[in-house]
């Protein structure tokens, strides 16, 4: 990937980590002839991590009702960290992976 592709990809990899809403803006954004393989990257990593959170979210909530132990729900801040370091990432022109998650599913 050359350094003019994310450049021009930039701004909506960035977005792609601003929620759920952020992650389907840049999505449809970057479709058609407009492709960008820096925001598709990104767009993917970003995809991983709500879904994550969505997991993670009902995995604590049971987790909590069984347990009682409240501070369990600590656990749900994870998904924003990911996001903001695959945030990072994108703004510094970086095609890395997030930890853990980022592998899967392929590509």
């Amino acid at each position: 990937m050359d350094q003019t592709t994310k450049e021009q990809g930039k701004t909506m990899a960035i977005v792609s980590y601003i929620t759920i809403i952020g992650l389907a803006i840049a999505y449809f954004t970057n479709q058609g002839d407009k492709k960008n393989e820096f925001v598709s990257f990104h767009v993917g990593q970003s995809l991983r991590i709500w879904i994550f959170a969505i997991v993670l979210s009902i995995a604590v909530f049971i987790l909590i009702m069984i347990t009682s132990i409240s501070l369990l729900s600590y656990l749900t801040y994870l998904p924003w960290v990911l996001a903001i370091l695959g945030a990072i990432n994108a703004m510094n022109l970086k095609d890395e992976k997030i930890p853990v998650i980022g592998d899967i599913g392929g590509k």
